[in-house]
């Protein structure tokens, strides 16, 4: 396959981008985008090139570091997470266009890396439990109903990719946040902490710069781990119960 590359490139968060054009040759339909962009990066190399930064680890769908717009769509046109999106999902001659995430909150380290340090905050504002020092605890010594099991390991599926932000016109990190509550606020491990979490996480999200939801769903149809969209109406209603309280 030959394809045409539009990337964005930005030397750092303070100089300005542009999208730079790339001919590719010789790409196997088999090949991950991510090894895509690895022959490119290759050629950059040989050539003296500064080679397209962008974010990646495990490159199996789990840590949630790959982070490309492909086309207008978060982590491209299936999905998936970036680095299992395969070439095969394209056509010989296409062009490309591959961005970072877009959002405030999200500002740009260098071409396609962002700094997400926004989502640690959030969960270091909220995201932890209660736990007693001393001996192991017996496994079964707290009892957690299967309902209660199964929705906490439903949201704590979410890699914290970013996807829900960068796919949302208002830049709301809303699916994100709501993930990490439900999923502790779910388990009689979280209970203690239940109104607190609630309330710290989401008064860091604002205070990051995330934008507001309006209920649009998009965050929820980019997320390669499939967080459902009534996540946010739970946490809404976590919010507004604790909120009452204080």
């Amino acid at each position: 396959m030959r394809l045409t590359l539009r990337v964005w490139r930005q030397k750092n968060a303070d100089a300005p981008g542009t999208m730079t054009p790339y001919e590719v040759d010789g790409v196997s339909p088999d090949m991950s985008f991510l090894e895509m962009l690895d022959t490119l990066n290759e050629r950059l190399i040989l050539d003296g090139d500064d080679p397209v930064a962008f974010d990646h680890d495990c490159r199996e769908g789990i840590c949630g570091a790959c982070s490309l717009v492909i086309n207008g769509d978060a982590h491209g046109p299936e999905r998936t997470t970036t680095c299992q999106l395969h070439m095969r999902s394209f056509a010989d001659g296409d062009t490309i266009d591959i961005e970072p995430w877009r959002a405030a909150a999200f500002p740009v380290v260098k071409d396609l890396v962002v700094d997400r340090s926004a989502f640690d905050r959030i969960i270091q504002s909220g995201g932890y439990i209660t736990a007693p020092t001393g001996s192991a605890p017996e496994a079964h010594a707290t009892a957690v109903p299967k309902p209660a099991a199964d929705t906490a390991f439903e949201h704590a599926e979410c890699i914290g990719c970013g996807a829900c932000v960068a796919a949302c016109p208002n830049g709301s990190a809303m699916l994100f946040t709501s993930a990490k509550v439900v999923h502790l606020n779910s388990l009689p491990q979280g209970a203690p902490e239940r109104e607190s979490r609630v309330l710290d996480m989401v008064g860091q999200m604002d205070a990051e710069g995330f934008g507001g939801c309006t209920n649009t769903g998009e965050c929820a149809t980019a997320c390669p781990k499939g967080i459902p969209l009534f996540s946010i109406a739970t946490m809404n209603r976590e919010f507004v119960r604790a909120a009452r309280k204080r």
